[in-house]
This record gives C-alpha cells, sequence and structure tokens, in this order.
C-alpha cells in the first residue's frame, strides 16, 4: 500500500515538487531552524539534505526533481487545454445519445487518434430531408461545437460537408476534406479513402466498413437516422 501511495505522489500529476519553484526551495523545506542553529551555513544544510543525512526520507536529486516539475507542468497545461479546448466538457448528454456520442469522440478526434465520419438523415429547418456524411474532425476545427453541445442548434448535414444530398430538391453535393478524398463513381457505392493511412472507408451497410474501422448505429430522437464511422489512423511507415 505505501508503494502504491508513493507510485501516486510520483506520477505526473506530482504535488510534491509542484510547490516548490526551484531545488534549492525543495531542499530548504527539509532544513530545520535547529539544523541552522548548529551548521550556521545554509548552502551546507542544503548539501547535507542532499546528500540525506538531514531531512526525512530518501531525498530527490536535482535531475529527478527537475524532471518531476517538467513532467508536472506539463500534466497541469494538458488538463487546463482539455477543458478549455472540448467544447462537450461539462455538458450533461445522458438523454442525448447523439450528442453524448459526439462527446464521447471528440478529444480523440481533435487530437488526431480518431477521425470521424458522421452520417445524418434528418429534416432541415425548411422540414425538407436532407442526408450526408461529416468528417467530425474537420468540423471541429472549422466551427464552434458549444452550441451543438449546449443543443442551441442541431447538428445538420451541409452542401460543403464530405457528401450532401436534399431529397426534395436533388441536390448532391460531394468534397474532399483535409482527413477524406471522396470515391463517388466506384461500383461498390460511396467511399471514402482516409489521406492518412489511405484506408478505404466503406459506408454501406451490407459491406465491411473496411480496415481500423467500426460501424456504430445510434437509436436517437435527434434524427431520422445517425451512422458514426470510428475510424482508428495509423501513420503509414
Amino acid at each position: 500500500m505505501a508503494e502504491d501511495l508513493s507510485d501516486l505522489h510520483s506520477g505526473p500529476g506530482d504535488t510534491t515538487v509542484a510547490e516548490f519553484a526551484t531545488y534549492e526551495d525543495y531542499l530548504d523545506s527539509q532544513i530545520t531552524p535547529l539544523d541552522l542553529y548548529y551548521l550556521e551555513d545554509k548552502e551546507l544544510a542544503r548539501q547535507l539534505v542532499e546528500l540525506g543525512y538531514r531531512g526525512s526520507g530518501e531525498p530527490l536529486k536535482r535531475e529527478e526533481f527537475e524532471s518531476r516539475k517538467k513532467a508536472a507542468e506539463n500534466f497541469r497545461l494538458s488538463k487546463r487545454l482539455a477543458t478549455k479546448v472540448l467544447a462537450s466538457h461539462g455538458k450533461v448528454l445522458d438523454k442525448q445519445p447523439f450528442l453524448k456520442a459526439l462527446a464521447e469522440r471528440e478529444e480523440a478526434n481533435r487530437s488526431g487518434k480518431l477521425t470521424s465520419i458522421i452520417f445524418i438523415r434528418t429534416h432541415n429547418t425548411k422540414g425538407q430531408e436532407v442526408s450526408g456524411y461529416i468528417d467530425y474532425a474537420h468540423r471541429l476545427k472549422a466551427e464552434n461545437f458549444e452550441a451543438y453541445f449546449s443543443g442551441h442548434r442541431p447538428l445538420l448535414p451541409r452542401p460543403s460537408d464530405m457528401s450532401f444530398y436534399n431529397w426534395e430538391t436533388q441536390t448532391c453535393t460531394s468534397n474532399a476534406t483535409p482527413n477524406f478524398q471522396v470515391i463517388a463513381d466506384n461500383e461498390s457505392g460511396l467511399l471514402f479513402k482516409n489521406k492518412r493511412d489511405r484506408k478505404i472507408v466503406n459506408v454501406d451497410p451490407k459491406a465491411h466498413p473496411g480496415d481500423n474501422t467500426t460501424r456504430t448505429e445510434l437509436k436517437t430522437d435527434e434524427h431520422i437516422q445517425v451512422v458514426i464511422y470510428d475510424h482508428l489512423t495509423r501513420r503509414k511507415t
């Protein structure tokens, strides 16, 4: 148990070193007034602490202190960044399965670990039935998703997305994105080619979605139909 606690204190969020601005401050924290009274030299007292003759427990060497301090600072910054960047942070979405699914994928799509394709079939603001395939990672970078996660407006497919179709006006568009190339003239149907690892994502519900890709259909009252294709991206070596 003691070892487990020790591991926790030496992890990336280590507060043991975070409270000290310098290594000298860390050494000073283990020097008592009585040490200074007898030694009459703070620098000598620091050296004795560093050598393990003063203070409590095994002292950290300067290199280890600096390493832990840097790790603690990086951990703190990463937590702040995640809190600031994620539009879904702090949102309660338990009763909104579609938005909850997007929130669960937001960080991975922002970081590039995942590229998700969202198929939505729904009605637009004019009551027209529309459908389309959305490059989630691209839309995350192109616009503020706070309004979607807050419920102020629904996420809808647009003519500027990878694929869009208006069933009433028969408007049909397709566009490449920074993450995917659209392959529309294929006997297998509509395909998307990931630009990072060049893998094909097949959106035919009767076919296998492709290497490193999973297909998830969501039951939701927000739209007529929602399907998410999660592609785990891997760089070519």
